[in-house]
């Protein structure tokens, strides 16, 4: 099946912008052209690709083929480079599935070392990201553990130390007689979303048993440092996003010593691992500077 690199581009540009009349301003046509292409790619498939709305969002087979257009354009870039052709396309688009506490603490030095890339982040909880990656909606993804998703290449990054931390006020109401079972399951704690189970882990480390405290859910990386400062609850922090807090005394471990450390791998879409070199090498620089080492995390 040859599909049309003008629907394609359509389909693109209403996902990215979420509405056909803002498609139609980027791609400089009329919202009826924009309509027109869709129809065409749709009636070609044999399925909805856009479940039209407020905004417009892609089905599942609408996501697996604007990615692989996004696909094209990066290996259609990387030999454009390769034959020194003259580039009239401008940069190309990627899109990475990154953790929201990798975002925040150091894959914008990712983006800042890598030219003619335009990158579309797709931020998720730690534990989802190589989901995006196994269904084929992103080109590469930073994931939890060593598991490889089929078809890609990983690279082991190191680790990410998270401190279970707290307000001294905070700690001085709810853990006055110590962390334990008891107190554990009665203090409030933060939860980035409801697919994180980072203070749920600590918490079984830590006692041998699985509890569910009551949680506030807050999806900010930022705003889980500023909300444990505030005494709001206590929750995982990365050690280099809270290390100031922790280190004037706005913030404390709950248990000195107690860390957790989630080990991080890119994995890149094999098809496209020469045409991400670049980044992939971007990827390995930064994560050497803000990760342990992984022979050194527990």
């Amino acid at each position: 099946m040859l599909l049309d690199p003008n629907h394609l581009t359509a389909l693109s540009a209403i996902l990215r912008h979420g509405s056909f009349d803002a498609a139609a301003s980027e791609l400089a046509v009329t919202p009826s052209a924009v309509s027109q292409r869709i129809k065409a790619l749709e009636d070609l498939v044999g399925a909805t690709l856009i479940n039209r709305g407020t905004p417009c969002t892609g089905t599942p087979m609408g996501l697996r083929i604007a990615q692989h257009a996004e696909d094209i354009g990066l290996l259609e870039t990387h030999l454009a480079r390769e034959l020194t052709l003259d580039q009239n396309n401008g940069p190309a688009r990627v899109r990475v599935a990154v953790p929201a506490d990798v975002l925040a603490t150091w894959f914008i030095n990712v983006m800042s070392q890598v030219d003619g890339l335009l990158f579309d982040l797709v931020v998720d909880d730690q534990d989802h990201s190589a989901e995006w990656l196994r269904r084929g909606e992103v080109s590469a993804a930073i994931t939890v553990g060593g598991d490889t998703v089929p078809g890609s290449d990983a690279i082991a990054l190191g680790a990410l130390r998270y401190i279970p931390t707290a307000s001294p006020d905070f700690m001085r109401k709810w853990f006055a007689d110590g962390v334990n079972v008891d107190t554990l399951s009665r203090a409030t704690c933060l939860t980035f979303n409801r697919k994180d189970g980072l203070q749920k882990a600590w918490i079984t480390r830590q006692t041998g048993q699985r509890l569910s405290p009551p949680s506030h859910f807050l999806p900010s990386s930022q705003g889980f440092v500023e909300a444990a400062i505030a005494g709001i609850g206590w929750g995982m922090n990365p050690e280099n996003l809270a290390l100031s807090a922790l280190e004037d005394g706005r913030l404390c471990p709950l248990v000195p010593g107690a860390h957790l450390d989630v080990g991080l791998t890119w994995q890149v879409g094999r098809v496209l691992s020469t045409a991400l070199a670049p980044l992939t090498d971007a990827v390995k620089r930064a994560a050497n500077g803000a990760l342990l080492p992984a022979d050194t995390a527990d």
